[in-house]
């Protein structure tokens, strides 16, 4: 599902052999929430990570062991849709990039803005999937306008 994806990897830790308490001055709070421990790393969290809130009931392994549901939780953090190369985008994405790929760094950001409003609203599933969707490729646009370059 993830493979060939640079912008998604897994990694684990064996706590028995490594006893990672903090990384970055983060605390890694290993067992908190279940096992496995599970932590995402981006560009908001930085190095230290933040922990996987589990929002579905069941052991995590469980929980995140069903495709749909890994998929989801990656989903919310980076988009599997390269918005440059069309890659792993739907019809649907890439015709909202086809869009917005011309806009103005002020439109995109506006519409950013407008979106992550609306994603924290009560809604039905496949719209909230399709928000975040939105939110992710946009965030992959370039944060200069280059027509003003």
């Amino acid at each position: 599902m993830f493979e060939g994806n640079k912008d998604v990897a897994f990694a684990d830790v064996n706590l028995s052999e490594e006893q990672v308490r903090e990384s970055h001055g983060e605390p890694q709070n290993p067992g908190a929430g279940g096992w496995p421990t599970v932590r995402y790393f981006n560009k908001e969290t930085g190095y230290g990570g933040k922990p996987y809130n589990k929002v579905l009931p069941g052991a995590m392994c469980d929980v995140l062991g069903k495709e749909e549901n890994m998929q989801a939780f990656v989903e919310e953090f980076t988009s599997l849709c390269n918005a440059g190369s069309g890659e792993g985008c739907s019809d649907k994405a890439k015709k909202f990039i086809d869009k917005w790929k011309s806009k103005s760094m002020e439109d995109v950001t506006s519409q950013l803005k407008r979106l992550n409003d609306m994603a924290g609203g009560k809604m039905k599933p496949e719209l909230l999937k399709w928000i975040r969707e939105r939110i992710s490729v946009l965030k992959q646009f370039p944060l200069t306008d280059e027509k003003e370059l």
